[in-house]
């Protein structure tokens, strides 16, 4: 995939091909969009080098589940800064169980989702992001 370094990068991380491809249309034309189908893929991905803007993942996935997946990055000196968006069809008590208190939390959706509140979470969190002073994450490759 041709990466427009102008743009935002999302990871997607979902283990459902039809959400992946809805959510490469909706997003693909503003944003570098990346995808891994579990929790493993997408560290592979980010050990590589890459840093998104933003994540968006779903909770219930094979290998490493979206759980594992946020507290792993919440208590990465590295990725801790990255939101993340939830994305998923379970019901609120599991979504709770799953997310616990994690402060990189920046919302959850559940499927079936509206495309339009799900654009506007994005780019809220895109422009609080370039208001935050904060240190991009320096990752050596």
């Amino acid at each position: 995939m041709k990466n427009d370094m102008k743009k935002p990068t999302i990871l997607i991380v979902d283990d459902s091909k039809p959400i992946i491809c809805l959510l490469k249309i909706i997003l693909g034309k503003k944003y570098n969009v990346y995808t891994a189908y579990d929790g493993f893929e997408a560290l592979n991905w980010l050990t590589q080098g890459n840093c998104p803007n933003i994540v968006i993942s779903d909770l219930q996935m094979p290998n490493i589940n979206g759980g594992e997946l946020i507290t792993y990055l919440s208590n990465s000196s590295i990725y801790s800064t990255i939101p993340i968006l939830v994305l998923s069809g379970a019901d609120d008590d599991l979504i709770q169980q799953f997310i616990g208190n994690n402060s990189n939390i920046a919302g959850v959706l559940t499927k079936p989702f509206d495309p339009k509140d799900l654009l506007n979470r994005i780019n809220n969190l895109l422009l609080k992001n370039e208001k935050a002073p904060h240190n991009s994450p320096t990752l050596i490759p």
